[in-house]
């Protein structure tokens, strides 16, 4: 098996899907995975793309040193070139100096592909003429395909199309076979958009003499419009996903989903059932639908299934910033270990992605809230002021400074005023916290501490007046 990404942005998720549908293949089958990079368009290509792929596969657990490569197309110029070679040599490739204004000319037709004018004129090499496969003129061409059965081309319909540029470069589709039979590929697992291309290079696989690999094109990942993933239009970044906070073992996990099932009515499961009951004649051939809500959700339940020490662990980038991920808002003085491991089992069970601990917590490690306008805005309403005024006096007055008495004491501030606990409680907790929603009000009063509980709420106080 091979992947073989193109370094030229970010790692799309259709891409981890294919890699990881290659991955969990080969470790059945007991055959080898090979990372190929495809890097022979050097002018979209850089170094940290590479990188890019390289981290992606290690995060969704295709680790650097558990399969072969990273090979580099780019090393096997020398093999493509005598590949295409061979093929003139045998007559089954021709030189062409046709342009594509010329073949609209001539056709009448934008359209129109290739008319073979070239075909018989016997050019030889030279500058500015490209080699074009000579395809044949009549039969079929069958692609075994593993998911979508047999699918047959028509000859006479595939036009003679390019193997190298007039420069003498090899097209993708000649170096993209030549790197398969250099590599020992017995099977290609890739997207539906590349079926097009197959009988073009299956035809190139029996002309150089080589039987061709058995295929399986995995269905289009399509967006909620049913439109094809677009880097342009859609969040389709791998990268993306991890640094908002998405957990790996959550995110393969919904990847396998996109066209194939696990046994039961169950999708969350343990990557050991995927590794185990997977089937590639089993993925369906229909577009699947990349559902970031649902992809949400899914990670949500990874969270809360985490052990707390775990989930505190896989907090700490977005605590302490990284490279690709912002800093807090607070200063890393400001930060207490034992108050956040104290919170932690609160937030687990409110967050659905890793990052979005940081407006839950902050309150704790600045000096003064964050406030959010439009929540001040929606509970800071007339009598705000007076509740805020009792409530500070009936918070001072309290004995103990934990969570069930200030409850209690707060709820009997509200029956005073004829408010339910709902009501009573929201202009304190934007004075407290900065929002209207978040951790639990008493616990997240308790752990701040009584002092600093009441500074804020009159420091509100007097913003209201």
């Amino acid at each position: 098996m091979r992947f073989a990404p193109s370094p030229t942005g970010m790692f799309h998720v259709g891409g981890a899907r294919s890699a990881l549908q290659n991955w969990i293949y080969a470790r059945q089958q007991g055959g080898v995975f090979v990372l190929r990079i495809e890097d022979t368009d050097a002018a979209r290509n850089k170094p940290e793309w590479t990188e890019g792929i390289l981290s992606a596969l290690d995060w969704i657990g295709i680790e650097r040193g558990s399969y072969e490569g990273p090979y580099f197309q780019s090393s096997y110029a020398a093999e493509h070139r005598a590949a295409a070679q061979r093929l003139y040599e045998a007559g089954r490739a021709y030189y062409c100096d046709c342009t594509r204004e010329a073949v609209q000319a001539r056709t009448g037709n934008q359209y129109t592909g290739y008319d073979g004018f070239c075909r018989d004129r016997e050019l030889p090499p030279g500058e500015g003429r490209a080699l074009r496969f000579r395809t044949p003129d009549e039969g079929v061409t069958v692609v075994t395909d593993l998911i979508r059965g047999e699918p047959t081309f028509e000859n006479k319909l595939i036009e003679d199309f390019v193997i190298a540029r007039g420069d003498g470069s090899p097209v993708f589709l000649l170096a993209n076979v030549v790197d398969d039979m250099t590599m020992g590929i017995t099977h290609v697992i890739r997207a539906e958009e590349h079926l097009p291309n197959t009988p073009k290079q299956q035809l190139l696989w029996d002309a150089l003499g080589v039987k061709p690999p058995i295929w399986a094109h995995v269905p289009v990942v399509v967006n909620e419009k049913r439109q094809k993933l677009s880097k342009r239009r859609d969040k389709v970044a791998l990268e993306a996903y991890r640094d908002e906070g998405y957990l790996a073992e959550a995110m393969r996990n919904y990847l396998m989903l996109l066209g194939w099932a696990p046994s039961g009515d169950r999708e969350i499961v343990p990557w050991s059932v995927i590794e185990d009951e997977f089937r590639l004649d089993e993925v369906n051939p229909s577009p699947a639908f990349f559902d970031e809500k649902k992809l949400r959700a899914f990670n949500g339940e990874y969270i809360r299934a985490l052990p707390v020490a775990e989930f505190v662990e896989a907090c700490q980038p977005w605590l302490t910033g990284t490279g690709t991920i912002a800093p807090p808002p607070w200063q890393p003085t400001e930060f207490d270990p034992a108050v956040f491991a104290a919170v932690a089992p609160l937030a687990q069970t409110r967050i659905a992605v890793l990052s979005e601990i940081v407006p839950n917590v902050d309150f704790l490690f600045v000096d003064s809230p964050l406030i959010d306008e439009a929540a001040w805005n929606k509970a800071m309403k007339e009598g705000s002021a007076e509740l805020l005024d009792a409530a500070v006096a009936a918070f001072e007055a309290v004995d103990s400074w934990d969570a069930e008495t200030l409850k209690a004491t707060l709820e009997a501030v509200g029956a005073e005023r004829g408010l339910k606990l709902g009501k009573a409680q929201a202009p304190v907790r934007v004075a407290v916290t900065g929002r209207t929603v978040g951790l639990p009000l008493f616990e997240s009063l308790e752990v701040l501490g009584r002092e600093r509980a009441l500074t804020r709420m009159r420091a509100a106080r007097v913003r209201l007046v």
